[in-house]
């Protein structure tokens, strides 16, 4: 089935482009969300009419999204979650939990821009893409963690934490004596 697209769609095409998808494709979601009409002899003309238009909204809709990208781009987010002792979530986390997490944070994100490439279902910083538009698409880091404590010690060490309180500190000291070692390993140059 051919369409015409009404905005950018990722690994499709561009506003304007009159693309080939499949049907299923075309009438589940890009006919009802309002990216695409089908590409018809009217529906083409209609279209032409009203595409200065369409690329003005388009262009002032990107600059909004790239001033709000200021503010989101490489936010840091917090969900605390229960989790087993081998860093599993009992659970996962979703677009609507990393939203709200931003929201608290004060940054503003639908859960419909969040783009999850996979479940999250383990502690630890994940990387997770926002698009603000379909041409603004920003980064953000998400710390999954059991505990504030443990979320302050992953952000600052940049590894999950395994097991209780207890075997956190340990793991802290060495993570951190490992992280010392290596920076020192590498200042001495061998002499020769």
């Amino acid at each position: 089935m051919d369409v015409i697209l009404l905005e950018r769609v990722e690994k499709l095409g561009h506003l304007g482009d009159v693309v080939r998808v499949k049907p299923g494709y075309a009438r589940n979601f890009l006919l009802p969300q309002g990216k695409a009409l089908r590409a018809t002899k009217d529906n083409r003309a209609r279209f032409e009419a009203e595409r200065a238009s369409r690329e003005q909204a388009n262009a002032q809709r990107r600059s909004d999204a790239e001033a709000a990208a200021g503010t989101v781009a490489g936010a840091t987010c917090t969900v605390i979650r229960q989790a087993s002792e081998s860093l599993q979530l009992y659970g996962s986390v979703t677009a609507r939990d990393i939203a709200g997490a931003l929201a608290e944070a004060g940054r503003k994100a639908d859960r419909k821009q969040i783009i999850l490439d996979h479940a999250i279902k383990t502690l630890g910083l994940h990387k997770v893409r926002v698009a603000l538009h379909p041409e603004v698409i920003v980064e953000v880091t998400v710390n999954v963690a059991r505990s504030a404590e443990e979320a302050e010690v992953q952000a600052r060490t940049g590894v999950a934490v395994a097991g209780g309180p207890a075997e956190e500190e340990e793991e802290v000291a060495e993570v951190e004596a490992e992280a010392e070692g290596t920076s020192e390993a590498t200042d001495e140059q061998p002499t020769a």
